[in-house]
């Protein structure tokens, strides 16, 4: 996935196993962040960046999207946990994280590995990316964002 590009329709499952889709979001811009796991410091950490800054995403006119290969019952405990007001997706099969691009190859103690790589798209109110954040700042994920989306 690249600037320009539009995002797929298939964007994952939700809390209860349906399917969404990108039309479901029609005529509003998106921040759609892919994460590797619930639970984890870094992605809690970003979780709840994005939390404390939601109010003003929206205000903004975006709708946040979380995506990770947990289940569906992960995030409902994983939202209910750290009060997410936002969507969090689940993409088991990782078709969606390959679609974006996000699922790589990736190195740690020595071992490589598949796994989602921490990745944040921006769109326009067509779905098309805008912004691609790879250097994530998960401490304050929101603050950039913010920084990105106002120029």
């Amino acid at each position: 996935m690249q600037i320009g590009d539009t995002i797929p329709a298939v964007l994952g499952k939700d809390a209860d196993g349906n399917t969404v889709e990108a039309a479901a979001f029609a005529g509003k811009p998106l921040i759609i962040y892919f994460y590797p796991k619930d639970n984890t410091s870094g992605c809690t950490a970003e979780a709840c960046s994005i939390r404390d800054g939601y109010g003003e995403l929206r205000a903004l006119g975006y709708e946040v999207i979380g995506i990770s290969k947990d289940s569906p019952a992960s995030h409902v405990r994983f939202a209910g946990k750290y009060e997410l007001p936002f969507t969090l997706l689940s993409d088991e099969s990782t078709e969606v994280n390959q679609a974006f691009g996000v699922w790589q190859k990736k190195k740690m103690a020595g071992r490589e590995y598949m796994g989602t790589v921490r990745t944040t798209f921006i769109t326009d109110a067509d779905h098309r990316v805008t912004h691609i954040i790879t250097k994530v700042n998960t401490k304050d994920a929101a603050g950039q964002l913010l920084e990105v989306i106002k120029g």
